[in-house]
């Protein structure tokens, strides 16, 4: 797992200029899932959703826990796919980044960044003891990887691998520094949205390089029109984004080759993926949180026995999956408060007829403010209250065609897309004369799988 790694930033996902030919061929010997989202698009909710298979209010992590009273950590009575392993014979390792407000359980072993963790010379703390490590984070946590793979055991293992990278600020190592020096990116369609009929889009101002950026870059040049400005800190951005990138790609690269070089590759599940979707310049902003499609979507690449060499499964993948994939793998009956659903036998080309033909999302962050509050706080105008990056709670649906979010903080504020005609979400449909049937058919499926997922009330 990466850290805020977009889907549209991979080779194997379309992008022709970023470096990932080891993330490409995992998907060029495994599967490529299209159509693979989070439940929450922030970090300590999505590592807390994947290894526990449920959704944020059901395994207590909402949000960051950052300037908060009360931190939140996992339920202590929700399982974990790495205790059930470690409980069926598995010897458990974890290593990079947690992120998570708690120690690590359910593992033999594991060696951690605190916190966000620094990418040059970091501390890691392992099995409880700080020490600082000279180098750099994307290569040590590679070396703890390896040095898990190279311990002698009978038992059959599961190793937690999680990179730092690509989180921001962005510090590519020295080698990878310049690999896009003379460059010029191009932009994303939706660069210079004008947010025209998304009032809360056009209010998360401090999401936009041209107003929140400048000051991680003092080399910033004078003089330059808005237009320029905005132009060169997104270079630079996604230039040590994909910096990072490369870091991340190269070190996957020296996993796989230790498993083929102990002959466990093809006897091994590998899935990669990434905490939360991202937003690399479109909508002229960085950053997550929000129901649009870069934030929400997640790279998904499974390389196991039985599946299809280079498949692209269309079916919807949700983060709550990958915890009853690995069982169903290992032969470990998930608990009944997984969840997801076991990804296999979408991956041998056995898709359920009954698969799932939408997915609901809920974002979280601030909830506790108002929830604090009591409920009428969401229709007090004189209500205040702390969102970072300007986005409150909302919670939504999507289906393969269709998209509804709702701002229940936001003076129960709607948005409609039609995602066949409208794939940027440029231009929200709500109450728009037609709309009629679409809108309350997707309100009538949000409600069914709040009902389903016992986020109600």
């Amino acid at each position: 797992m990466t850290d805020d790694h977009a889907t549209g930033r991979l080779g194997c996902y379309g992008d022709a200029l970023v470096r990932t030919p080891n993330l490409d061929r995992l998907a060029a010997e495994g599967a490529r899932f299209t159509n693979s989202f989070v439940t929450n698009s922030l970090c300590a909710p999505g590592r807390a959703t994947v290894l526990t298979g449920a959704y944020s209010h059901i395994h207590g992590v909402r949000g960051n826990s950052e300037a908060k009273d009360a931190v939140e950590t996992i339920d202590a009575a929700m399982a974990t796919y790495p205790e059930l392993l470690r409980a069926a014979g598995y010897r458990t390792g974890l290593v990079g980044k947690w992120h998570l407000s708690h120690e690590p359980a359910g593992f033999d072993t594991w060696r951690i960044l605190p916190g966000q963790g620094l990418y040059f010379d970091p501390e890691f703390i392992e099995n409880g003891q700080r020490r600082k490590i000279r180098g750099y984070a994307t290569d040590i946590t590679t070396d703890m990887a390896l040095d898990f793979l190279g311990e002698k055991s009978d038992k059959p293992f599961c190793l937690v691998y999680q990179h730092k990278a690509p989180h921001r600020p962005f510090q590519p190592a020295a080698r990878h520094a310049r690999l896009y020096e003379g460059i010029e990116l191009p932009y994303p369609s939706t660069f210079d949205d004008d947010y025209a009929t998304r009032r809360v889009a056009r209010e998360a101002e401090d999401m936009r390089f041209d107003v929140s950026l400048a000051p991680d870059y003092p080399e910033l040049p004078r003089n330059l029109t808005p237009a320029e400005r905005k132009k060169w800190i997104y270079q630079r951005f996604a230039k040590d984004y994909y910096g990072a990138i490369a870091g991340v790609d190269e070190n996957l690269g020296r996993v796989l080759d230790r498993l083929e070089d102990d002959k466990r590759l093809d006897d091994t599940v590998i899935l990669y993926t990434s905490d939360n979707g991202f937003f690399v310049g479109e909508h002229g902003w960085y950053d997550k949180r929000f129901m649009y499609e870069p934030s929400l979507r997640v790279p998904l690449i499974v390389r196991a026995p039985g599946v299809r060499r280079g498949s692209v499964p269309a079916a919807m993948a949700l983060n709550i999956d990958i915890a009853p994939t690995i069982l169903d793998y290992a032969g470990v009956e998930p608990p009944a408060s997984m969840q997801g659903r076991s990804l296999r036998p979408v991956l041998e080309g056995a898709e359920p007829d009954d698969w799932r033909k939408s997915v609901y999302y809920a974002y979280y962050e601030n909830s506790w403010v108002l929830a604090g509050k009591g409920k009428e706080a969401m229709s007090d105008p004189t209500f205040q209250y702390f969102t970072p990056h300007r986005i409150g709670p909302h919670r939504g649906v999507r289906t393969a065609t269709y998209k509804l979010i709702h701002y229940y903080a936001e003076g129960d504020y709607w948005e409609l897309f039609d995602l066949g005609s409208d794939p940027d979400e440029l231009r929200n449909l709500h109450g728009a004369p037609g709309t009629e049937k679409i809108t309350a058919d997707l309100k009538r499926e949000l409600e069914q799988l709040r009902r389903q997922f016992r986020d109600v009330g």
